[in-house]
């Protein structure tokens, strides 16, 4: 919302020598946020001018400029160059001269141009910063100005004005108006309010509202969809009023101060009947329409639209709309989307001379709903969405009235009508001592008193407690607890104690929470970048990532998506992973080696998950409840994935790039079950994902626990990532659970080691992790470690074949081990690789 400070100043007391900081300040104290301060951006002399005389001069580019001699009250005219040509002489302009700054910033200076010297120049309303429309220059006849030649044109039009912006929470929707906003100055001030709905211009009754027969102007309320609901429920306007104003001059421009305000609150000047509606608008809270009264077809009607019906807006589109909308109708039909936008069949025009004033009060949610569902949002929805006094339609449409008389020469009439359905509001029960028990700061009674005074609310001492009525204009304040809340933003936040909360007794973190930060801490120490992704994807990329079988597994679609071509929760880590890479590779960055910890959510099939009912928020919900609770919601099982692209080392003098790919992946994986003090083994898999042959399944003991590899080059080119992509994807979760029983104290060893190579020669197609297995078997205890170190296939191998090639260490805990020990330790393994795959030793 955007105050200019002269609106401001009409409602509220405000110094002279205020600062936009100083409102800022004052307006923040009071729980808003601070935005942004405007200005028109305007400095130097700029002032009125009278256009003597002009001289038409054709150039050679096509375009013809006006040499023009202008009075702006110095003892000779100036000279200036002007492109426009919608003046004529005498007419009176705003001349900015040379030292003057225009928005942009554009700066002013005597200079050549088209053959002459042209000492200023000649404003147009856009130069001004009044606007976007841009047919000439501003004619201060047009706006109804006569002033002195020589005057300054910044105060003439309002331009020396400022406006501080502030952002409004939904809950405090009166703030969307100069009303709303002076009050909370006051509050934070104590400066003198003035409300603009009580003057006495406003209040009183101009004249008797016509019966509904012999006015013909009802506004009565549509039958709800089953005949039989009240107003409020089922209709959705609870204060509908109406007024008339004949005779007017719709052709009239709007007053230079009204479209300054307009321009600084951040809406256009369109007409003089939609300038006054707005301005009402931003003045008091309350969204006006106005309707062309003699294109109107008998009464008003409000009621909710029928199957198939359409309707063409102001902006020119018709719209089909929904049978929740909520409309206003006459007898030809829909006519205008309530609280949204009015409908181009009534829509005031420069020849309109009869106007109806509409002030209306609709529901919050349809409104809501309507603006969402046609994506038409507009300043009226912007502020029924957030609710609107009910009580200011009257003095709205008095505004409006009073405006069009004053200001388009209208003649007030005694048609219209007012229905006013709303349920008063109830009391609420404010304990004595309640404030101080929730803050946790002591308020005094007068303090309180006046905090709930000051905010409109109504007062009645009762026992040990106080009655209080919410004002009208705060739907926000529903209970006890609200109130509380008023009080300490209306005597101040920094009245409410900084205590810092004694932290539980307790032995630090979990076991898990120690372990999935073991995990982390290592990845991101040997150089993987954690990041974080959303858990919301389509359904396709579940059924590409989500198991090795493609489309195997069930996922949950959420009933209300933030994005509708992501609905799904997801079941892998990968696509999250694979968009963060595709978003930095764009970027440039194209060495990646990323990680993320986070849950999946893998719903058991043929189970409906989320069909129970929430319990109340306002009590701890009970163990059954809980347990409830926890049933209704998919195993969420905890997973780390990782994705790596690029270079591993970076090509330099000396040393050229080393990619990254599978064993990048194989190799993250075995780092986070080093961390949580388990031995990962690696086996040949298959993913329809990944890359055939290049595809590892993971294993803790007899667990699988998941996958590795690098992604079929076609999908990686489907998804803009390179050719060579390594992924892999563990189950945290199940690793953390199981590390417990996998973790042992080993003895210090005293002896020294002996290490011999084995290399042997088995079919292509066995996988080395086997074959390690085998060996490792059957070396027995001597054995203290085994890792493979190459694989070669090539001269001396037989086709088909490949030789495997192993680092043994032996060692025994109470003796120094001979060269044969280890040398029969070693033939022993490779005696059970050759009984289970036929493994030749290679001399």
């Amino acid at each position: 919302m955007r105050i200019p400070i002269s609106w401001l100043r009409e409602f509220v007391d405000v110094p002279l020598d205020v600062t936009p900081d100083d409102v800022h300040a004052a307006l923040v104290s009071v729980g808003f946020e601070e935005e942004a301060i405007h200005t028109f951006g305007l400095s130097g002399p700029i002032v009125v001018g009278q256009v003597l005389e002009f001289t038409p001069e054709p150039q050679s580019n096509g375009k013809t400029i006006n040499w023009c001699q202008v009075d702006v009250g110095e003892s000779a005219p100036r000279g200036i160059v002007c492109g426009a040509h919608n003046f004529i002489v005498g007419d009176k302009v705003v001349v900015s001269l040379p030292g003057a700054i225009l928005p942009g910033p554009f700066p002013i200076a005597a200079r050549t141009t088209y053959g002459h010297v042209s000492d200023g120049m000649i404003a147009s309303a856009r130069e001004l910063g009044l606007g976007e429309e841009h047919d000439g220059i501003l004619r201060l006849a047009s706006l109804g100005l006569d002033p002195a030649v020589g005057a300054d044109a910044t105060a003439l039009l309002g331009l020396d004005d400022w406006a501080v912006e502030i952002n409004v929470t939904p809950d405090r929707g009166y703030a969307f108006s100069i009303r709303g906003v002076a009050r909370e100055y006051a509050h934070a001030t104590g400066a003198a309010f003035r409300d603009p709905a009580e003057r006495p211009e406003l209040t009183q009754v101009a004249s008797r509202v016509a019966s509904a027969e012999s006015a013909g102007l009802v506004a009565r309320p549509a039958p709800s969809i089953d005949d039989r609901a009240p107003i409020r429920g089922r209709t959705g306007a609870s204060v509908f009023v109406t007024r008339v104003v004949r005779g007017i001059d719709a052709a009239r421009p709007s007053p230079a101060w009204m479209v300054a305000r307009l321009s600084l609150a951040g809406i256009r000047s369109i007409s003089l009947v939609v300038d006054i509606t707005n301005y009402v608008m931003l003045e008091l809270g309350q969204p006006i329409h106005g309707y062309d009264l003699d294109r109107l077809s008998g009464g008003l009607v409000v009621r909710r639209a029928e199957p198939g019906a359409t309707l063409e807006t102001l902006d020119g589109h018709r719209r089909t709309l929904h049978p929740q909308d909520l409309l206003i109708t006459d007898d030809s039909g829909p006519i205008g989307l309530a609280g949204v936008m009015g409908g181009a069949s009534t829509e005031i025009a420069a020849t309109t001379a009869n106007v109806l004033v509409e002030a209306a009060n609709f529901d919050p949610v349809s409104i809501a709903r309507t603006a969402r569902r046609h994506k038409l949002p507009s300043e009226a929805s912007r502020r029924f969405e957030r609710g609107v006094d009910p009580e200011v339609a009257d003095a709205a449409a008095a505004r409006v009235v009073e405006l069009l008389v004053q200001l388009a020469d209208g003649t007030a009439d005694t048609e219209g009508s007012r229905l006013f359905d709303v349920v008063p509001r109830e009391p609420i029960v404010l304990p004595d001592g309640y404030i101080a028990g929730l803050m946790g700061a002591d308020y005094s009674d007068v303090e309180i008193l006046r905090s709930l005074t000051d905010i409109g609310g109504s007062i009645e001492p009762i026992n040990h407690a106080l009655s209080v009525t919410a004002p009208s204009w705060r739907p926000d304040l529903t209970d006890k607890a609200t109130l509380a809340e008023e009080v300490a933003r209306i005597v101040g936040y920094d009245r409410i104690p900084a205590v810092l909360p004694t932290a539980p007794p307790g032995r630090g973190l979990t076991r898990e929470q120690r372990l999935r930060r073991s995990a982390a801490g290592l990845l991101a120490s040997t150089g993987h970048t954690e990041v974080l992704s959303y858990p919301f994807v389509s359904q396709g990329a579940n059924d590409t990532f989500g198991g090795p079988l493609a489309g195997a597994v069930p996922a949950i679609r959420l009933a209300n998506p933030l994005d509708g071509e992501a609905p799904f929760l997801r079941t892998s880590l990968l696509p999250g992973l694979i968009e963060t890479a595709r978003r930095n590779l764009s970027r440039g960055l194209n060495d990646l080696a990323i990680y993320e910890i986070g849950s999946v959510f893998r719903p058991e099939a043929d189970t409906r998950y989320g069909s129970g009912d929430l319990p109340s928020g306002i009590i701890r919900p009970t163990s059954s409840e809980l347990a409830d609770l926890l049933g209704s919601i998919p195993p969420q099982p905890l997973r780390v994935a990782a994705l790596f692209t690029g270079a591993a080392i970076a090509k330099q003098p000396g040393q050229p790039s080393v990619p990254r790919g599978i064993a990048d992946a194989i190799d993250a994986a075995r780092q986070v079950g080093h961390a949580l003090g388990v031995t990962v083994t690696v086996a040949g898999g298959s993913h329809h994902s990944f890359h055939p042959g290049r595809t590892a399944e993971l294993f803790f003991g007899d667990h699988n626990i998941g996958f590795a590899g690098e992604l079929l080059p076609a999908l990686a080119d489907e998804r803009d990532l390179p050719r060579v992509t390594a992924v892999l994807e563990l189950e945290l979760g199940l690793l953390i659970e199981l590390a417990d029983r996998a973790v042992s104290p080993s003895a210090i060893a005293a002896y020294p080691a002996a290490t011999q190579d084995l290399s042997v020669v088995v079919g292509a197609d066995v996988p080395a992790g086997e074959v390690l297995s085998a060996i490792v078997e059957g070396a027995g205890p001597l054995l203290e470690l085994a890792h493979l170190v190459d694989d070669y296939r090539g001269q001396g191998i037989l086709d088909g074949s490949k030789s495997l090639t192993f680092a043994l260490r032996f060692r025994a805990n109470d003796r120094t081990l001979t060269a044969r020990e280890a040398t029969e330790a070693k033939l022993a393994g490779a005696a059970r690789a050759s009984e289970r795959f036929g493994a030749a030793i290679r001399e």
